[in-house]
């Protein structure tokens, strides 16, 4: 069943304007990750959060954050959040449980796992009963605290600073936001090694590339209330691994991510049914466990002889302990590595019992008549056994529950249950289409896309397709990118969000009113253009070092030479080869204020900087040089505009010049967002010289921020990661006092202030060719 976003026309009534809005954009991402039923619990739990009565920013964070969630750990953790979210609102205030919902993305990817997000959650909940002033500043810095702990470190971290300063207000928020001395050193104390989600793509990588197949990999908090970690374990088909791991003497912690993740893999890839644990005993489990794990890893190295390498300088167990656990520890490592001496009966035995079954390797049943045979030897020398401290200390090797049949495990399902069914797009021929389709529509989240090598025409052929006639144009999905706080000297962490809007088609006719009423304009700007069109090869001549010799030089230096003058050395020519290697975008900033008239006149600012860009479209058409021009507005940091007149790769046609036509302007000015997301265009073009070119009426500006300099400090951190990415840019600023701050943003070299708006046709175009003459 779908879920259609038309069918809650009350809900979205009941939320307001700004957050039916967000909602409305946010659909296509939230169809694409949820369930119907997840859907419909989405919609509850922002009805849910909209009934606190705390605002609309903790119901757009919610909206707007928990499609990412749901991406990360499955939707459940939704759920949860909303449980959370609502427990919490008699113990502070909306603006901190939108900080709650707003980070609960990156809590959800950096944990990794419902239920250390559950765990982090239920912390939460603890911090609002005994330090309530630390939960925002510890919020505020939640990416640096969950990028070097773990969820038991962040756990001890905190409760640490709630019981040393209980009845310090100011102490608290020192403390939560990093601030404080003793922060820090408790924050240094509890840093591990390599955090999983840190490598857990490249762990996947590695297993992929081994067994050619996918494996579930999940962490678990397994140091949340000690240092020491659970061990690993597969359940119904996952891998779960610690959280982190430290390094152990001189292998680092992802080396040990590896021996513990291809181990585990092993153990699915070889193991095709469970042992009985009938009428065993915890000694006979153990030693049988012992074997198994020996049998899996020996197939795994004769198929991939390297990994052991891999494993064994995990095996560090000593001759001198002969304890019961210590003597399977050094079982375990003799099984593995043929150097390794020990003359312990035991071992000598295990080793022999373990070749004579060698040619039984691919049936675990071996594992089971050998291990009962060392355990019968090991209650005749009298060894004692105990399971909770008698366990063999390899730290790579999982648990083995996997080994042994449970009650409720079924043997023999695939894995891809565990995957949410995906949807798929399938090319089909024309009557496969025809013959097999049976519904005319299909929500998004459908099971199947069928797609045609060419489009579909109606038998009364009038020349437009059933898809332009019907179809549905696709939404990008949204964007989310960081934000810099300069009063915390901090990136806020996926903190805006820029939503891609279709840009509307004016009347074309507008666009050759503007190109004839610059007619004069346009014959200067062609000489111009035919300057700066690349000329192929140059020949320098008078050249000291060149590629070959100008024989009219040489023969004047030997005149000179002849007739007692000194001669001129220069007698060479360079051959110079003259190409521009350049891309460039036009930023245009589509605000509210751009609507103002230009004093004295009847035209406003928006007619103007259409005219420039229309004039520039013209010039870089005849150059030659890729660009693009896209505008943006914003209303909230949720809400990010951005519109695409023109793109790279696309020609400057009828389609193009009707959309600049259609160009409007509305809303607020979130420039480093807009100059981010804009330089993910550029990144993506091959030029070696990559220009963007903003222009501007105005300052920064939205309508959740007060403070003027906060997303005036913010452009300025996005010029400075796009000139890190080889990106220059430069601004073209209208606003008559932009000198107050424009420099600030883009440097003391990085900008043009228009004094006369009126001039912005002519200033526009002669600035891009300046830029790159």
């Amino acid at each position: 069943m779908s879920v259609q976003l038309d069918d809650y026309a009350e809900l979205l009534t009941e939320l307001g304007d700004h957050p039916a809005d967000v909602l409305r954009a946010a659909w296509q991402e939230a169809a694409r990750v949820f369930s119907p039923r997840g859907l419909e619990a989405y919609l509850r739990g922002a009805r849910a959060l909209k009934s606190l009565g705390r605002g609309t920013d903790l119901v757009i964070s919610f909206i707007q954050g928990a499609p990412e969630i749901a991406r990360e750990i499955g939707e459940d953790a939704v759920d949860e959040l909303v449980q959370a979210a609502l427990a919490m609102a008699s113990k502070t205030s909306g603006a901190v449980i939108a900080l709650v919902c707003a980070t609960a993305p990156l809590a959800a990817h950096r944990l990794g796992d419902i239920e250390l997000f559950r765990g982090y959650l239920r912390l939460l909940a603890l911090l609002l009963a005994q330090a309530p002033r630390g939960v925002r500043p510890m919020l505020d810095r939640l990416d640096t605290l969950l990028t070097q702990l773990t969820l038991g470190g962040l756990r001890r971290w905190a409760t640490w600073g709630a019981q040393a300063h209980r009845t310090d207000f100011e102490a608290q928020v020192r403390y939560f936001g990093l601030e404080s001395p003793d922060a820090l050193a408790v924050l240094q104390k509890e840093r591990r090694g390599t955090l999983f989600v840190d490598v857990q793509r490249r762990i996947g990588m590695y297993l992929r590339a081994l067994w050619g197949r996918g494996f579930l990999l999940r962490p678990t908090s397994g140091d949340f209330e000690s240092r020491e970690g659970y061990r690993p374990y597969i359940a119904d088909y996952v891998i779960h691994v610690p959280d982190a791991f430290d390094p152990i003497e001189d292998v680092s912690g992802l080396e040990v991510f590896r021996a513990t993740a291809t181990h585990a893999a092993a153990h699915l890839a070889y193991t095709r049914t469970p042992l009985s644990a009938e009428a065993l005993t915890p000694l006979q489990m153990a030693v049988i466990e012992v074997i198994e794990d020996a049998r899996i890893e020996a197939l795994a190295i004769r198929e991939f002889p390297g990994l052991r390498e891999l494993w064994l300088p995990l095996h560090g167990a000593g001759r001198e302990d002969n304890s019961t656990g210590g003597l399977l520890a050094r079982l375990a490592r003799a099984l593995l590595d043929a150097d390794y001496a020990d003359a312990h009966p035991l071992i000598a035995a295990g080793r022999q019992a373990f070749a004579r079954e060698a040619h039984r390797l691919d049936d675990n049943r071996l594992s089971w008549d050998v291990g009962v045979r060392l355990a019968h030897e090991l209650v005749v020398a009298g060894a004692r056994f105990n399971p909770r401290t008698d366990v063999p200390s390899i730290a790579y090797r999982d648990d083995n529950r996997y080994v042994w049949e449970f009650d409720g495990i079924e043997y023999g399902t695939g894995s891809a249950a565990l995957y949410r069914e995906q949807q798929v797009r399938r090319n089909v021929s024309v009557m496969e289409f025809i013959n097999e389709i049976d519904v005319e529509t299909a929500g998004d989240d459908a099971q199947e896309v069928w797609v045609l090598s060419t489009e579909l025409f109606p038998y009364e052929d009038h020349g437009v397709s059933y898809n332009a006639a019907e179809g549905k144009e696709p939404v990008a999905a949204p964007r989310h990118y960081p934000e810099w706080d300069y009063a915390i000297q901090l990136e806020r962490p996926s903190w805006t969000t820029v939503l891609e809007k279709r840009a509307g088609a004016g009347d074309l006719g507008r666009i050759d009113a503007i190109l004839d009423r610059h007619r004069v304009l346009l014959s200067r700007l062609r000489h111009l253009i035919e300057a700066l069109q690349p000329q192929g090869v140059q020949r320098l001549r008078k050249q000291e070092d060149g590629d070959e010799i100008d024989i009219n030089a040489a023969v004047l230096a030997l005149t000179d030479l002849r007739s007692g003058a000194s001669p001129d050395p220069r007698i060479t020519l360079r051959n110079l080869r003259k190409v521009r290697d350049l891309a460039v975008m036009v930023l245009l900033d589509l605000s509210e204020s751009a609507n103002d008239k230009v004093r004295g006149a009847d035209y406003s600012v928006l007619d103007l900087s259409r005219e420039a860009t229309v004039l520039l479209a013209q010039a870089l058409d005849g150059i030659g040089d890729p660009f693009a021009i896209h505008g943006f507005a914003s209303d909230g940091r949720h809400d990010v505009q951005y519109f695409r007149f023109k793109d790279f790769g696309a020609d400057y046609d009828d389609q193009a010049k009707a959309r600049l036509a259609g160009m409007t302007a509305q809303l607020s000015t979130r420039m480093g967002s807009a100059m981010r997301h804009a330089g993910t265009f550029l990144k993506r073009q091959p030029q070696s010289k990559r220009l963007l070119i903003v222009v501007t009426d105005g300052a920064p500006a939205d309508v959740d921020v007060r403070d003027p300099q906060y997303l005036r400090l913010d452009a300025k951190k996005a010029v400075e990661e796009l000139a890190r990415a080889g990106i220059m840019t430069y601004c073209m600023s209208l606003d008559p006092y932009a000198d107050e701050y424009v420099e600030r943003i883009f440097g003391a070299r990085n900008y043009l202030v228009v004094d006369h708006v009126e001039r912005l046709p002519e200033r526009l175009p002669l600035l891009y060719m300046g830029l790159t003459r």
